[in-house]
């Protein structure tokens, strides 16, 4: 039986209550708010997606795509929280103008479809293994919560709850119900945030239903495909194991198929593991989790390796080039141990939810918040880039809505303690024993380890203060107002606690030594054997080609070399770079040979590394993160 606490034990402190002005993330949040969301808006509006909901299509018109409405739906959760933050009166309007949309597409049922409802009605929920009806839902409804909290308008939540309500109609096991579930995941976890924010248990069942009945046997997708006159058999994917549906949840211990899917119905199995004190959902979560990260996560955060089947394939196939590592399922990944450090403040959850922020999931849009990735590949010949947007475009509205959001990650809090899971400088407001609590973070991190938390407040106040001590720091330190802590009996699951009568103005302060650091690979990922990625705290480092005048294929790093930390200024937006000397190739005396006995002579060459987030923001030319080493072995 799982050791795990069973009921949510944390809070997030919510987006309202946290500031962010932070040297690293700052430009990233203005770019989104400024660029992302305007130019996500500007596209759905010009490729059809906005006119799609006046439901006017003719046949003879492009179709309406049957996932366009979760585009849209994502904008206005990104745009929702943009509100929060920095209120604007001509993004308000231009939110309201979609809502009214979408209220006007809704049906006197409740349901809400611009595609269903203008090219096919006759088909609704008849094909929910492909057709992300549910899947679009879901999205309406979290922009519905979102909206509401930003601006306490009920006109989007009560869309999406009348909408909630039709689906619980639908689907369930009572007589003349549908006994289906969604293809792809999504629906579940946004039903458990329909249910805090409205406290109907109504939408927490619901969300249950579709996790619990997941897998079940006779298998739903089988049933409606020969109802709609289709041979099971001949499913594209052969397996359900591509939706995570080839057995019911609490059996599954490893993670399969589609990458997207996996993280978001991992994420909803979370949030009703601590709703419903569900031991059971735990027990497949942690193993789910050792699975993923012991054989299956890219060094990036990124997950999914096969452009197949957007997913996973083998155990420890993780190849560098060809790397699928979709910004989706980067962002699914956050929300996944994002829902698990509320069950339990483990740093390892932490340190999974940091690598994939810092490295795989700000991968995904440029710099000036213009361009995106939908693959985020380790090594590239050059050829491949951001773009302006996607005929799929799940990515750029799904990073606008994570990054426009990011407060509600930094903290979290119950009655007697408040936890820090992310080194951001900024504030948090928080309240304990009915008083306002306020953490300020000062700090350059990540590119130094050094961070001090300011506490202020009316009257002292008794309380516990978690700090997480990150996983790649081997060494750490801690004082309070100038006075050294003793770790010793106070650090537990890589949270330092720190509980006494804190003082206003009580500061503390952390230094997490930050070296360079070579990585290497299990011996079982084939692709990376005797070959090194380089690290400095939470930031995974890559050369490009555009730095270095030896092509990057002709490189060999000594192992055990000294790299040498510096800060570029001037360099993608300031950015601390790696110096160093690696070994190159020498070709000149191969003239005329296409093979000999004697191997090539190396000779030292420059290298810089950068870090990985940034690359292709400059020149076009060859990536890699993973260098293959001048000999075997390490120190």
């Amino acid at each position: 039986m799982t050791t795990l606490p069973i009921r949510r034990s944390y809070t997030p402190v919510s987006l309202a209550n946290v500031t962010i002005d932070d040297a690293f993330w700052s430009p990233r949040l203005e770019a989104n708010r400024t660029q992302t969301i305007p130019i996500e808006y500007e596209q759905c509006r010009i490729t059809g997606r906005i006119d799609a909901l006046l439901l006017q299509w003719q046949p003879g018109q492009p179709i309406p795509h049957i996932f366009w409405d979760s585009d849209i739906a994502k904008w206005a959760e990104a745009a929702s929280y943009s509100l929060t933050t920095h209120p604007d009166p001509a993004l308000d309007a231009q939110l309201d103008e979609v809502i009214a949309l979408l209220a006007g597409a809704q049906q006197p049922d409740g349901y809400l479809n611009s595609h269903y409802t203008a090219v096919e009605p006759e088909n609704r929920w008849t094909n929910l293994r492909d057709n992300h009806e549910l899947y679009c839902a879901g999205h309406l409804i979290e922009a519905g919560v979102a909206h509401f909290a930003a601006t306490g308008k009920r006109t989007l939540l009560d869309v999406v709850s009348r909408y909630a309500d039709y689906i619980a109609t639908v689907f369930g096991r009572e007589e003349g119900q549908k006994r289906g579930y969604p293809g792809h995941e999504e629906i579940e976890l946004a039903l458990v945030k329909l249910y805090r924010v409205t406290g109907e248990r109504r939408y927490l069942e619901l969300a249950a239903y579709f996790v619990d009945e997941r897998g079940q046997q006779p298998h739903y997708f089988d049933q409606e495909a020969v109802a709609r006159g289709d041979d099971p058999a001949a499913y594209h994917f052969k397996s359900y194991r591509y939706s995570q549906s080839h057995i019911p949840v609490r059996e599954q211990r490893e993670v399969v198929g589609h990458a997207v899917r996996a993280m978001y119905l991992y994420t909803a199995m979370a949030d009703l593991a601590g709703e419903l004190g569900d031991a059971t959902l735990l027990e497949a979560l942690e193993a789910l989790w050792r699975h993923l990260c012991t054989r299956n996560l890219y060094i990036t955060g990124g997950v999914g390796v096969s452009s197949a089947n957007e997913g996973f394939t083998q155990d420890y196939d993780l190849p560098n080039l060809s790397a699928y590592a979709e910004t989706c399922a980067s962002i699914g990944l956050v929300f996944w141990m994002h829902r698990m450090l509320q069950l339990r403040c483990d740093g390892r959850y932490a340190d999974v939810m940091e690598r994939a922020l810092y490295n795989g999931v700000i991968s995904g849009v440029s710099l000036d918040g213009a361009r995106f990735f939908y693959e985020n590949p380790l090594a590239s010949r050059g050829d491949h880039h951001r773009q302006a947007w996607f005929d799929c475009a799940c990515c750029p509205p799904n990073i606008a809505r994570l990054l426009a959001s990011l407060g509600e990650y930094i903290y979290a809090a119950n009655d007697d303690e408040i936890a820090v899971h992310l080194y951001i400088q900024g504030a948090a407001s928080v309240t304990l024993g009915g008083q306002t609590v306020t953490l300020r973070q000062t700090t350059n991190y990540p590119w130094d380890g050094d961070v001090a938390v300011t506490l202020a407040m009316a009257q002292p106040a008794r309380f516990g203060l978690r700090l997480r001590i990150p996983g790649w720091c081997r060494r750490a330190a801690v004082s309070i107002n100038g006075e050294p802590v003793d770790m010793e009996g106070k650090l537990a699951q890589r949270y330092l606690t720190l509980v006494r009568t804190w003082q206003p103005g009580d500061r503390v302060t952390l230094a997490f030594a930050m070296p360079v650091e070579q990585v290497y690979a299990h011996p079982d990922v084939q692709q990376n054997v005797n070959c090194v990625a380089l690290q400095r705290g939470p930031l995974i480092y890559c050369l490009e080609q555009v730095d270095h005048a030896t092509p990057l294929h002709h490189l060999r790093l000594p192992a055990g070399a000294e790299l040498t930390p510096r800060l570029a200024a001037d360099l993608l937006g300031g950015v601390v770079v790696l110096d160093g000397e690696a070994l190159a190739a020498e070709t000149g005396d191969w003239a005329n040979t296409l093979y000999r006995s004697a191997p090539p002579v190396l000779v030292p060459a420059p290298v810089q590394a950068i870090p990985y987030y940034a690359w292709d923001n400059r020149d076009p030319g060859a990536m890699c993160v993973w260098l293959p080493l001048a000999e075997m072995g390490g120190d």
